[in-house]
């Protein structure tokens, strides 16, 4: 497919032979207690080894230390280290260096003045993922399953580094997402679930169709 799909948050070994099977780029791996996607490190090892090649790996952490990212590095074969939370440039560039891995930082947006922070990233990620803004008190930085204005991300073509649209995505609206945005990769949890960290092949596979058509 011309536009490339993450499917985040994946727990099992049947999301990833769904995620294969819908032509996937990427999928994503959550180390976050608070989420109901989250993985201990064993168990994501024992996916992640499950993965077939051509599928780049993607450990989804959020404001996490040296010590936790020595750990998992140490022991789940990865491809890439996404941030999703507050870690500053500084600490991209620093997580970069350390673990010499490509660097995908998320940036929350609900406003045209929340987009200043895309070229202060892109001058030390490797990727950028545009997600929706958490609401005020929100325990997930990102899989609400909410979506932002995407006219806000019209035109901005002039970017310098690959990026990635969440934020509300489903299998009903990824193609008018990919559309009003000129999106070249598109990221989805939530929207593919049939309940909170429950991956649906059927929603996976049609996810990936509605970007075909």
């Amino acid at each position: 497919m011309s536009i490339a799909v993450k499917f985040c948050g994946l727990t099992r070994p049947e999301d990833i032979a769904a995620a294969h099977e819908a032509s996937a780029r990427y999928v994503g791996f959550v180390h976050f207690a608070k989420s109901p996607r989250h993985l201990e490190i064993d168990p994501m090892a024992a996916l992640a080894v499950e993965v077939p090649p051509g599928l780049a790996k993607v450990l989804l952490t959020v404001n996490a230390d040296d010590a936790t990212l020595d750990v998992i590095t140490a022991r789940v074969p990865l491809d890439m280290l996404q941030l999703h939370g507050r870690e500053s440039p500084e600490r991209v560039a620093e997580i970069k260096a350390r673990y010499g891995l490509p660097v995908m930082k998320a940036i929350g947006v609900a406003e045209a003045g929340d987009l200043a922070a895309i070229d202060v990233y892109s001058t030390v990620a490797d990727q950028l993922l545009i997600d929706a803004k958490p609401p005020t008190g929100a325990d997930l930085p990102g899989g609400n399953g909410l979506a932002f204005d995407w006219r806000l991300l019209a035109d901005r073509k002039y970017w310098t580094r690959p990026w990635m649209l969440a934020g509300g995505l489903t299998p009903d609206n990824v193609a008018e997402a990919a559309r009003l945005t000129g999106a070249k990769q598109v990221d989805v949890s939530s929207g593919v679930e049939s309940a909170p960290g429950l991956k649906d092949a059927g929603f996976m596979k049609r996810f990936a169709q509605a970007l075909e058509d």
